[in-house]
């Protein structure tokens, strides 16, 4: 009999919950008050095995579903007050049906999840949160998060000439306890929809791309040997560029300063002013000290002050010639006088512009707006502000913008933030230098035009768009192709969808047009995963494990061991697609295909020592394994996984036990 699930709701959060569900081959269950219009849901309507009409909250409606033969049940009206009343009313009728929420209200949520048990509740809007601020970094990190104070980063690595992964004989050898590869693509290639469907013994080349998952500190000692070797390989070619740079940045101010605005400019002036003052105070302090008579620095010093602050009548007040001070000299100081008066003054004039426009207001200062190298987000609301807020803990620079006049300002002085009209503000976000602009209001509509504009303004600019629909997503797609739509909605269903099956959705993120979900699992007995090692749920099913705790342990372990082997108690967090979620739900895994033959072992001691391996990676039974070294050549009687072979002869040839990997037709 197949599992039953029950969706309340049938907008664009719950079609997508349906088309997802469906996909898993269980019976779906709807209910929803105001149906649209057969045809407006005639694609869904085949998808449905029991559509009721009615208040989901109200109990006779609930029986209707057969909710005590759900397995879960996803509250995903836009009414709050609605899911709250459902989640009461199906958990009275049901105390193990799983519920999943719609909500905003964190607090309320968490109280629930104690008084209700088996709850977990996500707001879809803000769900993509992490999704759309990595977008918008570009192609380099496509996910980070944090977990138990461990950070963890999904790169893209596009192999250059200089790059010292080019140094390396296989792409097996990029694995280890810090780095696992989720994908591996020449550039004739796109990415795969899967991971870990790369060859191991694939040689890295120039224009290759790799995509890994890793922790902060691998991340940041590659970061820095990669800079090193290149630096190393070619110190010339740098030296070269950065003259180049500084030359090109020289030329570019001069081109600029006319286009600065006017705090720009007298920000310019203050700097020269202050520099020419400097240079005739130095200039003046050691002339004066040479051809003045007992004279020294101090004093010197002190003269010239007094000249610069116009006190030439200070110093030279007779109408007689003064015979102990060159007339060149009594020039020079004349000069000085009338320079400071004009340069000294100036400076005077702005701090006291400075002075009077701060109005005495010893409040914070307001961020300025970043002219280059930026991110721009248009919609300033919920998602925006988390948005912002996931990039600045990435360290870039942030312009929020926000179309709604009535937004609370004071709380987000931390952010630059333009408030007003499309129309009025966009010109002055500096979007022709911006790094990436990401727009994600309310209205579609208003999405699309910003989105035109901001590529006229630069064609150049990574778009990030949101919607709200799946079908103005698609044309979306193909009216601006080079952008990364990603509609809430849909990826927010993977997530809810997910979550159904009894696992917990940590964050997702969202790169090549598909969703990767950061899951949680919790390892019972009858579980799909119990009694299989890492290996096998790895390559089996397609996922990367990234966090491990045994049952009993307080620590989690990051990029946990392929030799470990999952029991009741365990918890495990992977990275997956919804398809790897499927098949783990359903137990569908991969056959294994790869044999290994045993060929030699060179003593007593190999024997022992392979014998322990070949049972530590594969789960191969301790006299089987002996008995396959001990009848060389022999095949072992269990297939692996090819990832898992070729580590298994690397490991065996250490222990100088021979072995070859055949793929078994």
């Amino acid at each position: 009999m197949l599992d039953t699930f029950l969706v309340c709701g049938l907008g664009s959060l719950g079609k997508n919950c349906v088309t997802i569900l469906k996909k898993f081959g269980v019976k779906v269950v709807v209910i929803e008050k105001n149906p649209p219009h057969n045809d407006d849901i005639k694609d869904l309507l085949p998808l449905i095995d029991l559509l009721i009409i009615g208040d989901c909250s109200d109990r006779n409606i609930l029986l209707q579903s057969n909710i005590e033969e759900c397995r879960a049940a996803l509250i995903v009206t836009t009414s709050e007050k609605v899911n709250v009343a459902t989640a009461i009313a199906i958990r009275q009728l049901n105390q193990k049906t799983r519920l999943v929420m719609r909500s905003a209200q964190k607090n309320l949520n968490n109280l629930l999840s104690e008084q209700l048990s088996n709850f977990i509740a996500y707001e879809p809007t803000q769900l993509p949160a992490n999704a759309y601020a990595l977008s918008a970094l570009g192609e380099e990190i496509l996910g980070f998060f944090i977990f138990e104070e461990e950070k963890i980063r999904i790169t893209k690595v596009k192999i250059d000439q200089f790059h010292p992964w080019c140094n390396y004989e296989s792409l097996d050898e990029l694995n280890n306890r810090s780095r696992r590869i989720l994908s591996h693509y020449p550039p004739s290639k796109s990415v795969s929809r899967t991971f870990n469907q790369w060859n191991p013994y694939t040689r890295i080349l120039p224009q290759d791309t790799i995509i890994c998952v890793e922790t902060e500190d691998n991340f940041r000692l590659s970061s820095q040997n990669i800079n090193q070797t290149i630096i190393n390989q070619s110190f010339s070619r740098n030296l070269l560029n950065s003259i180049n740079e500084v030359k090109n940045k020289c030329v570019t101010y001069v081109q600029d300063f006319s286009l600065l605005n006017s705090k720009q400019k007298i920000r310019g002036v203050v700097i020269f002013s202050s520099l020419i003052t400097l240079i005739l105070l130095i200039t003046g302090t050691i002339l004066f000290q040479n051809y003045h008579e007992n004279a020294s620095y101090l004093s010197s010093f002190y003269v010239t002050s007094i000249l610069l602050l116009g006190g030439y009548s200070d110093l030279f007040d007779s109408f007689e010639p003064i015979d102990s001070v060159p007339e060149w000299l009594q020039f020079f100081s004349l000069l000085l006088t009338l320079t400071g008066t004009a340069f000294v003054g100036v400076l005077y004039a702005l701090l006291t512009q400075a002075l009077l426009s701060s109005q005495f207001q010893f409040t914070t200062k307001k961020p300025a707006i970043p002219t280059e190298n930026h991110i721009v987000i248009i919609g300033f609301g919920r998602i925006g502000q988390q948005i912002a807020e996931q990039l600045k803990n990435l360290k870039q620079s942030v312009l929020a913008i926000s179309l709604n006049s009535n937004i609370e300002v004071s709380q987000w002085l931390n952010f630059p933030l333009i408030v007003g009209k499309l129309q009025d503000i966009l010109p002055s976000a500096n979007l022709e230098k911006a790094k990436s602009i990401v727009i994600v209001t309310d209205d579609d509509i208003v999405n699309l035009e910003v989105a035109l504009m901001a590529q006229n303004i630069n064609s150049n600019l990574n778009i990030v768009i949101r919607t709200n629909g799946d079908d103005f997503s698609d044309n979306l797609t193909q009216l601006l192709p080079c952008a990364s739509v990603i509609s809430a909605y849909e990826v927010a269903a993977e997530a809810f969808t997910g979550a159904a099956f009894g696992e917990n959705i940590l964050q997702l993120y969202r790169f090549d047009q598909q969703t990767i979900l950061v899951t949680e699992y919790q390892i019972t007995t009858g579980d799909t995963l119990n009694n299989l090692l890492l290996s096998d749920v790895a390559y089996g099913y397609g996922v990367i494990p990234v966090f491990y705790r045994a049952n009993g342990s307080y620590n989690f372990t990051s990029m946990p061991s392929d030799d470990t082997l999952l029991a009741n108690g365990d918890r495990l967090i992977i990275l997956a697609t919804i398809e790897s979620l499927k098949s783990i739900e359903q137990g569908k895994i991969k056959p294994k295909q790869w044999q290994i033959e045993i060929t030699a072992a060179k003593s007593d001691m190999s024997i022992f020592e392979g014998t322990n391996v070949i049972a530590r990676i594969t789960g191969c039974p301790l006299k089987i394994a002996r008995e396959t070294i001990e009848n060389t050549p022999q095949v072992l009687p269990f297939n692996v996984y090819r990832h898992q072979g070729v580590r298994l002869i690397k490991t065996l040839q250490q222990c100088q036990v021979y072995s070859k990997l055949h793929h078994n037709t």
